[in-house]
């Protein structure tokens, strides 16, 4: 019966799973069709936008070829015009002149006649007129014969036809593929996260990428309904970024990026999730001397006696540990809290206090405490522990932040494996690191 019972609870566990995943797929099946909807309105409102900017370039381009033309009949027109009032007076000279020699044929004075004609003759030859205002030049015997303007306007002429054969190849931008992430070689150790990734194939074309990433408490894939956002990180010009100085309060994170040329940016990569296993605790009020301000993650000491014990904050629930920040002492002449040192055991370690006490076990260990801003080595205890380990502090005159949701850092883990690695205080995280 138990067995039919546990085996019963396994396949509730595991349809309930497959329901979440189904919903989860759901909706995002939901956003994306949405999506749809909305970035193909996006895009033909920007087709529209192009094509119309490609309208107004070439009216603007029409308007200027059209003002050419203009222009050069406008010159055309004035140089003929100046050129025919020219010939127009001309014949009007030459015509005064023509009947002034009829004329002088018709006259039957000799002597009249003889001076006329000497006249014209002198006139025509030296092409001169006799007028009543005076002398002048004959205009026709100086009077250019020649068009000085061409009608001719063919170098105004146009054929867009490599034009239109460009305008008919007009195509939307080349998008980059979608990069993919190699889970292999993703790390996160030390408050860090490396994130590498490739191409499917070579794209020289390819400007930069772009990282998002957001935290999650679910293993699987991201989530559409997620509470936190995307954050972003831009301009990454290699195929690996390192996020640094991560405070994982959460399980998980959520890795995709995407490639970008010069104009769009393409599909996102597959989204990786990464687990995150960060140590989170904060300080137990409860526990303190009432001569200490607690909160969460800092502790002060107030010689006016803090805020008292029946305002104290309530023990919350553990979450592992964390590291100490020891912040400077002040001297004072207020006396020091008893040395009575009180278990700092959060509520979640007192809940299974009777756990324990049926337990008989010993564990050779090692607890080693860090200046946070250092990284120097403050003090390490060698002994058999035969409970679990909670810490506790003394503060006087001075006070301690906690920071929280760290990893243990590597060069203490390597040191751990070796044999008495932790020994001396001389040995700092800053020495390991390097």
């Amino acid at each position: 019966m138990d067995s039919q019972r546990e085996a019963l609870q396994r396949i509730i566990t595991t349809l309930a799973n497959k329901d979440d995943e189904i919903q989860n797929f759901i909706e995002t099946l939901n956003h994306t069709l949405k999506n749809v909807q909305v970035n193909t309105t996006k895009v033909m409102i920007d087709l529209e936008e192009e094509f119309g900017a490609l309208q107004a370039t070439l009216d603007e381009m029409k308007a200027s070829m059209v003002n050419k033309i203009k222009q050069e009949q406008t010159y055309k027109s004035q140089e003929l015009q100046n050129q025919l009032t020219i010939c127009n007076n001309a014949l009007e000279s030459s015509e005064e002149l023509l009947d002034y020699a009829n004329r002088t044929l018709s006259t039957n004075d000799p002597e009249a006649f003889t001076k006329a004609a000497k006249q014209i003759k002198d006139s025509t030859e030296m092409k001169l007129i006799f007028t009543r205002a005076g002398v002048t030049m004959a205009p026709a015997f100086r009077l250019s014969l020649k068009p000085k303007i061409s009608d001719n306007m063919t170098h105004l002429m146009v054929d867009f036809f490599h034009e239109k054969q460009m305008l008919r190849s007009l195509k939307f931008l080349p998008v980059p593929r979608a990069p993919e992430i190699d889970l292999a070689d993703c790390l996160v150790a030390d408050n860090c996260a490396t994130v590498v990734w490739r191409m499917p194939e070579e794209d020289h074309k390819i400007d930069h990428y772009i990282l998002e990433y957001r935290k999650t408490n679910y293993e699987g894939p991201p989530r559409v309904k997620e509470e936190r956002n995307w954050d972003i990180i831009d301009n990454i010009k290699d195929t690996e970024y390192t996020l640094t100085g991560l405070k994982f309060e959460s399980k998980y994170m959520n890795f995709r990026v995407r490639a970008c040329n010069k104009a769009v940016a393409g599909d996102y990569s597959e989204p990786i999730t990464l687990e995150t296993r960060g140590f989170n605790f904060t300080f137990d009020g409860t526990t303190s001397h009432q001569n200490l301000k607690v909160d969460d993650f800092t502790v002060e000491w107030d010689s006016s006696g803090g805020k008292g014990q029946e305002s104290r904050i309530k023990g919350k629930e553990n979450k592992g540990s964390g590291q100490i920040s020891l912040k400077k002492n002040k001297m004072s002449g207020t006396p020091s809290p008893k040395r009575t040192f009180v278990s700092g055991r959060p509520a979640s370690a007192r809940t299974n206090r009777d756990r324990f006490t049926g337990e008989s076990y010993t564990v050779l260990g090692h607890v080693s405490f860090y200046n946070a801003d250092t990284k120097q080595l403050l003090h390490t205890f060698k002994t058999k522990f035969t409970q679990p380990v909670i810490p506790a502090f003394m503060v006087w005159c001075g006070g301690l932040n906690l920071y929280t949701g760290l990893q243990v850092p590597s060069a203490i883990k390597s040191l751990q494996k070796g044999d008495g690695g932790l020994g001396g205080s001389e040995n700092s995280l800053t020495g390991l690191a390097q």
